[in-house]
């Protein structure tokens, strides 16, 4: 058997490529959408893909199961568990119950019905039978991460089921109770790492063991019920606003890329049209000191969350435009179909847009404390736990994605200094501040890190 690891670290991603050397068959788990890597892999190790599966119905991601199994023919084998409303919208070879076998050469994958994290959600046994009668590993999806689990509350916060959270997390505890009756030898291999907004304290370490996890893993430190589901409603980040669009996309079945507009460039002149319209428009240029930002834009820059940024802020009912290099275009956009955002129609060079380029006031830790000291109201547009960790004395804290809603929560004529941890996501929020009509932003350079390695106070 062969195993080989994928990971997108924008989005904390991790899948998998399980090969039979005796038949030169393959399976992919819980794919991109961006299938080259798998494509290449298979051809370097000389397999065919037969196969391609996912572990549940994802939310952070568009699934690249319908792109794969278009591309190289492969057999469709997703979950039939979860009721009516979490069946897949679209074609499949095999559907999947508690205890269903398949078999890609000599290799026997097993579900596992673990639903919790998603009604849906299987876990894999996987076992080696040219050399076992036992499995070696476990693949988890979205059930079990290094150091976490998955979060019990998104068909909640995402999809608007209510009382979905504490059914969910129920059905966690159920998982747990399942995992401690597992072989501790079992490899455990999650579908995230950290940074992923999929759970609350994932671990960097790519896999662990099923014994680990038992030992060290605080969910599996409870003895009661109750207790657990309190544990595991607490302290769950903000729920980003494109997971709710990705649910319904992945299960209806995401469109091929083939089948989406080819972007193309675009005058100047235009610009104005497209910002008046309500269209998207991403200002990707990389950041500088000046804080510049093409006006009625707004301004993400190329960091490694691009996408995850973009898709806290767009409105997916209409087009996307990007503000880019000419040799960035092509990679931006594949980052963006990464998250659903499919109606991008069109990109602006930086060279043709020059005449609409504005500044963000900007100033450093001692002059947000002078403005603090002269009344200023201080934005933490940070996450709630981020912001609970510690922050400047007398902040409000919006995440920046829930600005647009939030507004008229902040004073108009006051001063407003907004800051993040570095400065990325506080650049994000003074753009729409400013699309939204406030007049006296203010970006705090280098954020809460350049506040504190100024020895300035904080609480907590």
């Amino acid at each position: 058997m062969l195993l080989k690891y994928f990971y997108d670290k924008p989005l904390a991603q991790a899948s998998y490529m399980i090969g039979c050397q005796r038949t030169r068959e393959a399976v992919v788990i819980d794919p991109m959408r961006n299938i080259t890597p798998y494509l290449l892999a298979a051809a370097e190790e000389g397999l065919t893909i037969t196969h391609v599966t996912e572990t549940h119905i994802h939310a952070d991601f568009v699934s690249g199961v319908r792109e794969l199994a278009a591309q190289t023919g492969a057999r469709i084998v997703v979950s039939a568990e979860g009721g009516a409303d979490w069946q897949y919208g679209y074609g499949s070879d095999q559907l999947l119950h508690d205890g269903d076998v398949f078999r890609v050469g000599l290799v026997e994958i097993r579900a596992m019905h673990t639903p919790g994290h998603t009604p849906e959600h299987l876990c894999f046994l996987v076992t080696d039978t040219a050399n076992a009668d036992r499995p070696m590993g476990i693949f988890t999806g979205d059930c079990v991460f290094v150091g976490d689990l998955g979060r019990p509350d998104l068909l909640e916060t995402a999809a608007g089921v209510v009382g979905a959270k504490e059914i969910g997390a129920a059905g966690q505890w159920q998982n747990v109770l399942k995992f401690r009756e597992l072989p501790d030898y079992l490899q455990l291999y999650p579908g995230h790492g950290a940074g992923s907004a999929c759970g609350k304290a994932l671990g960097a370490v790519p896999t662990s063991t099923v014994g680990y996890e038992k030992m060290f893993n605080p969910a599996f430190q409870f003895r009661d019920e109750a207790s657990f589901v309190r544990w595991l409603l607490t302290d769950q980040p903000e729920t980003p606003r494109y997971f709710g669009h990705m649910k319904r996309i992945n299960r209806e079945g995401p469109p091929l890329i083939d089948s989406l507009p080819s972007p193309q460039p675009l005058e100047g002149f235009v610009l104005g049209e497209m910002i008046k319209s309500g269209a998207n428009v991403i200002d990707a240029r990389m950041m500088d000191e000046t804080g510049s930002w093409i006006t009625g834009a707004v301004r993400i820059p190329p960091d490694t969350q691009f996408n995850t940024y973009a898709g806290w802020v767009v409105n997916f009912e209409q087009p996307t435009y990007l503000i880019a290099e000419e040799d960035a275009v092509r990679s931006l956009i594949a980052e963006l179909r990464a998250v659903g955002i499919d109606q991008v129609l069109g990109y602006f060079t930086p060279d043709v847009v020059e005449s609409s380029e504005g500044f963000i006031a900007q100033t450093d830790t001692d002059g947000a404390r002078t403005l603090i000291d002269q009344g200023a109201f201080v934005l933490d547009v940070r996450g709630a736990n981020e912001f609970s960790d510690g922050h400047i004395e007398g902040a409000v804290n919006i995440p920046y994605g829930m600005l647009a809603a939030r507004a008229a929560e902040l004073p108009r004529e006051t001063p407003l200094l907004v800051h993040c941890q570095s400065g990325v996501r506080s650049l994000i929020a003074a753009s729409i501040l400013d699309n939204l009509g406030f007049t006296n932003v203010i970006n705090v350079v280098g954020g809460y890190d350049a506040w504190q390695r100024a020895n300035q106070a904080v609480i907590g």
